[in-house]
């Protein structure tokens, strides 16, 4: 009992901090920068005075993975792709304290693969073009992706930790959820638009905010079936009710597809873990969490007028069927697979997508898909990483089926790089805690399976 007293402590203390940071934020938001600062600045002590002993390096990069989209709304960001610099820097030097494991070959191999790319670009892009920008709002993300798996791979953390990591991971989002309470606290007063409501996003980037609301829904909702609070449980149905409201409001589909995907993948490795009895126990949470996505969804209808029914039914305000349910992401796609068919070896350089797609559709837009990038923008050694990012954890799986997440982790990384690339830290780094080997201290271990680092 006290270690649960604890905790409830613990959780609705940190709950009140950061609803205290998105009221600070909302009232002045030029304190953005220095409050971004502070928190670079505390996680750097605690990583380098600790020697990251307690995967220290691993919390703070949680943490910035996850608020990464709040800072960029608020203009907290020094440079753009702060958030993903940080996650690298973060975890290397993590990594110098703890290294890691023998067997990380085939993401050195990834990350190698990566640099032809820069060389070929240097040789295709337009001498108008900023060259270093290009290339660091193309490779930052994939970059943190290789440093997460490169951190995380084989590498043992207890199961406490681990929830450590994804309270780290879902804490900023819940204050960047009161931060856009605070913004836009009724959708009955506001213009509502079909193709992305940035009324309800404070003018950001709905594709990016729905990408993690709908990642913070996610977590939320395995919380009920992972912590055993009632008090707990309570508090976090109404923040599931919070976020899945926020996240169907604007009106990017992409997010919230990607949630109940992951949610379903949870749920169906944890009942294939769990035994006839506990299988039973959670049947329960199964309704509940059924019967309140429900509500939320009813609830979403009558504060968006009904207009949330025609944009998931692909409709347009007047109720008319829209031709292309992707709004225009296929034909970025042929574009790119178009460029690998013709430059299949080298690719067409980092970076040069977009200006591909100038040439032969006659607009400028960066890709939504990180696939096809890598495809475009690295031919076959492109291929070739795809095929180790895929493999690897499907390989590693099948020997330790061990972490509730690695599914739902696994589809939130590859279905969101499908509608939203890398612009994010998220996907990167939620692919990482995929190869985290979860050690259950409560039960006896096993030595059928020896484990090295």
């Amino acid at each position: 009992m006290a270690a649960k007293g604890r905790y409830k402590y613990n959780y609705i203390e940190l709950l009140l901090i950061h609803l205290g940071m998105a009221i600070l934020l909302y009232v002045y938001e030029p304190i953005a920068p220095l409050l971004l600062f502070g928190i670079l600045a505390y996680f750097s002590f605690l990583i380098l005075t600790r020697e990251n002993k307690n995967n220290e390096a691993l919390l703070a990069a949680a943490y910035i993975a996850g608020a990464e989209v709040f800072f960029r709304q608020t203009g907290g960001m020094v440079f753009y792709e702060t958030g993903k610099y940080m996650v690298i820097i973060f975890l290397v030097i993590g990594m110098f304290f703890k290294g890691t494991s023998n067997r990380t070959v085939p993401f050195w191999t990834y990350l190698l693969i990566l640099i032809p790319g820069i060389v070929v670009a240097s040789m295709t892009i337009s001498y108008q073009a900023e060259f270093r920008k290009l290339i660091a709002f193309n490779l930052s993300g994939p970059v943190a992706l290789g440093i997460a798996a490169l951190y995380c791979y084989y590498k043992k953390i207890k199961q406490e930790d681990f929830q450590r990591v994804i309270l780290m991971l879902l804490l900023p989002i819940i204050s960047q959820m009161f931060y856009l309470y605070l913004y836009t606290p009724s959708m009955r007063e506001v213009s509502i638009s079909l193709s992305g409501n940035y009324a309800a996003t404070g003018g950001f980037g709905p594709n990016q905010i729905s990408t993690v609301f709908g990642f913070g829904a996610f977590l939320i909702a395995t919380r009920v079936f992972t912590i055993k609070h009632k008090l707990i449980n309570i508090i976090d149905l109404v923040l599931l009710g919070m976020m899945g409201y926020r996240a169907l409001i604007t009106f990017s589909r992409g997010g919230v597809f990607t949630a109940i995907a992951c949610i379903l993948a949870f749920l169906i490795f944890l009942y294939y873990k769990k035994g006839a009895r506990e299988q039973m126990n959670l049947n329960f949470k199964v309704i509940l969490l059924g019967g309140a996505t429900i509500l939320i969804w009813l609830f979403s209808m009558v504060q968006t007028g009904g207009l949330l029914g025609n944009r998931y039914s692909n409709q347009d305000a007047a109720g008319r069927l829209k031709d292309d349910i992707t709004t225009g992401r296929v034909e970025l796609v042929t574009t790119e697979l178009h460029a690998f068919v013709n430059y299949p070896v080298t690719g067409i350089g980092v970076g040069k997508g977009r200006e591909y797609r100038e040439e032969n559709l006659g607009i400028e837009i960066n890709t939504h898909n990180e696939i096809s990038r890598l495809l475009s923008e690295h031919g076959l050694l492109g291929l070739v990483s795809l095929f180790i990012l895929i493999l690897v954890p499907i390989i590693f799986w099948t020997k330790f089926k061990n972490n509730y997440y690695f599914l739902a982790f696994l589809a939130f990384w590859f279905l969101t790089i499908n509608h939203s690339a890398m612009r994010i830290a998220l996907p990167a780094f939620v692919y990482g805690l995929a190869l985290l080997y979860i050690v259950d201290d409560k039960k006896p271990p096993v030595h059928r399976k020896r484990l090295t680092d």
